[in-house]
This record gives structure tokens, sequence and C-alpha cells, in this order.
């Protein structure tokens, strides 16, 4: 039994950001303090990624667990109102299908996509690390630091 008024939770979640969550704030200062350079809800392909990296074909989305239905069954954040589930549950799963379709579609395009979880955060802060550098792969600014390969440097002179 929800304990607000309908106006009263018409209002709170009428507060609820779709854009510069905290999940995402926190991915996107990651992804920078990882050197890497992106794009904001890049809106020249399918889906609108939170992250994009064009030159890449690369694409981050940073979902809440609620509203995205994560799929983990040891996800607290992930669990079902006690109230209203012939209206929660049908909107909750679209969202689900949705971010599949949106995903499918990029995938097609040549794409490589990852989602990263809002729990993912908390749980898991250095495998979440691990996670981006393996997707991303090294940032252009560190390829410029880094040494010459031993088999491609210039053969000593005479």
């Amino acid at each position: 039994m929800d304990t607000l008024t309908p106006q009263e939770r018409s209002e709170r979640m009428s507060r609820v950001k779709g854009r510069n969550t905290k999940p995402e704030l926190v991915v996107r200062r990651l992804v920078t303090a990882l050197g890497h350079r992106y794009r904001l809800h890049y809106g020249k392909v399918p889906g609108k990624p939170d992250l994009a990296f064009p030159g890449r074909r690369k694409a981050i989305f940073v979902h809440g667990c609620f509203w995205h239905r994560h799929p983990d069954p040891t996800c607290p954040l992930a669990r079902l109102p006690k109230s209203r589930l012939d209206f929660w549950l049908p909107k909750l799963e679209a969202n689900r299908e949705r971010d599949l379709a949106k995903r499918a579609q990029l995938e097609a395009l040549g794409w490589s996509v990852i989602e990263i979880w809002e729990c993912e955060l908390t749980r898991a802060p250095e495998q979440l690390t691990e996670r981006i550098m393996d997707f991303l792969g090294p940032s252009q600014s560190a390829m410029k630091h880094l040494p010459p390969d031993r088999d491609e440097a210039p053969a000593a002179g005479p």
C-alpha cells in the first residue's frame, strides 16, 4: 500500500530525471579520468546513448536498476513495487524491451554497446572500472605516452 496520496506520488515522480542522473555523472567522471572523450546523449544514432564514442563506434548506457529492470536477481535496487503491479509491470517491461531494441539497432550499425547498472557503482566499483577499460581500450592520450614497440624500433646505424 502506498503511503503517499496520489498527488504526493505524482509530485515525486515528476522529479525523476532522464538525463544527468547521479549514476550517469559518476560514470562520466570515471570515463574522463581514464582519458576518454565522448559525446553526451548522441542523437545521430538510435537510442541516444548516454555516452557515445563515434570514432570507435562504441556506446555506453547508464541504467537505473529499477526503471530499466536490472535482470540480476541479487540487485537490491530492482525490486518491483508492492502496489499497482498492473501498472508498473507493463511499464517497466516496456522500458526493458525498448532498451534491448535500441541495443540491437546500434549493433546492426556496427556499434559495440555496454550497459552500466546503477548498483555496479557501489557494489563493485573496481570491476566497473576494469569493465569500462576493457570495453573502450586505451585512450588517445594514453597511446601518446606509450613507449614504441621494440619490433618497430628503428635499426641502429653503423
